[in-house]
């Protein structure tokens, strides 16, 4: 078992599976010679050649073009996106046609294709650098949407969205990737659409995505010295969503809170309240919670960002005035 970042654990998920199968091709902006420009795809160049690991020019549209093309054709191709934010320059691509050509075609064209980008804040890069949009993908149909928050399931995750038939947008928190984690070896192939607890509890059920997991479960263990039992569940996939495990969970706490960078209005929580309120709503002993960052565009000063996304002592301060 090594233990990586999970900027290493990108790399490592791309080059497995650009070993196993030579249809897998990467391309993107400075994905080739500079290694990435979050230095996730060093190495691979000089592993797999020019051919299977394309620089492309500053363009979000020939990217997604260039992919839903290349999947009509054969190969799995992966396709990076600098920051998240930038789908919005190329989302007809997206949503109307990668998204959809699967089923206006009756199935006879499949799009199995990665969108790989860098989502949050926490950088300090503004508010055009610095969105959680995994809640717009989960709204499109046809895709599939991912967002691991540890170097092992960067790597499961990966293998299994290469290998699904389906469009997926993988989501890889900017924040998270200095973070080590270990990660098993040989070959690592995860299932989309599996939460995981990570944490078991018995007062409240916590739901968190992403670099939230990790400050769910720091305010998990500063609750537990107040008395308060929780159980943390770490969703990895919005679609498919395991609302299997949710439920599980809520039964057995009775109380829900969910943890979100995205902004508050339509976030990934709000679909997971409604379901909730609809399948459990007797089980409830208190109204579903939501902890998330307002609805405003972040800023870039750091005091400023800090207190808008959700943070352990926000996470904390919430569950115990709720719960407590």
């Amino acid at each position: 078992m090594a233990e990586l970042t999970y900027r290493d654990a990108v790399a490592r998920g791309l080059a497995q599976e650009m070993e196993r199968d030579e249809r897998v091709v990467l391309i993107g902006e400075d994905v080739a010679k500079a290694g990435g420009v979050f230095k996730t795809t060093a190495g691979l160049l000089e592993r797999f050649g020019p051919t299977r690991v394309r620089d492309t020019p500053i363009s979000e549209e020939a990217i997604t073009g260039m992919i839903m093309g290349a999947a009509m054709n054969g190969l799995r191709p992966v396709g990076e996106l600098m920051f998240s934010d930038f789908l919005a320059t190329c989302w007809d691509i997206v949503t109307n046609q990668i998204a959809k050509t699967r089923y206006m075609t009756n199935g006879q064209v499949e799009l199995p294709l990665v969108i790989r980008t860098a989502n949050g804040g926490g950088a300090r890069f503004g508010g055009q650098h610095s969105q959680s949009l995994e809640n717009w993908a989960m709204a499109v149909p046809g895709l599939k949407v991912v967002a691991p928050s540890s170097p092992a399931d960067v790597v499961g995750l990966l293998a299994a969205a290469i290998r699904d038939p389906d469009p997926v947008v993988f989501f890889e928190h900017k924040m998270l990737f200095p973070i080590k984690g270990e990660v098993p070896d040989g070959e690592l192939v995860d299932e989309l659409g599996t939460a995981r607890v990570l944490r078991e509890g018995n007062d409240v059920t916590l739901v968190a995505l992403a670099r939230m997991v990790p400050m769910a479960l720091e305010a998990a263990e500063a609750l537990a010295a107040a008395g308060i039992s929780v159980e943390v569940i770490d969703l990895r996939s919005l679609v498919p969503l395991d609302t299997r495990t949710l439920l599980g969970s809520v039964t057995k706490t009775s109380r829900l809170f969910t943890v979100e960078e995205n902004p508050r209005l339509i976030g990934w929580g709000a679909e997971i309240s409604s379901i909730v309120a609809e399948e459990l709503f007797w089980d409830l002993d208190g109204p579903i919670v939501r902890i998330t960052t307002p609805h405003i565009p972040l800023p870039a000063a750091d005091e400023l960002e800090d207190l808008a996304i959700p943070s352990v002592q926000r996470i904390v301060e919430t569950v115990r005035r709720s719960a407590g």
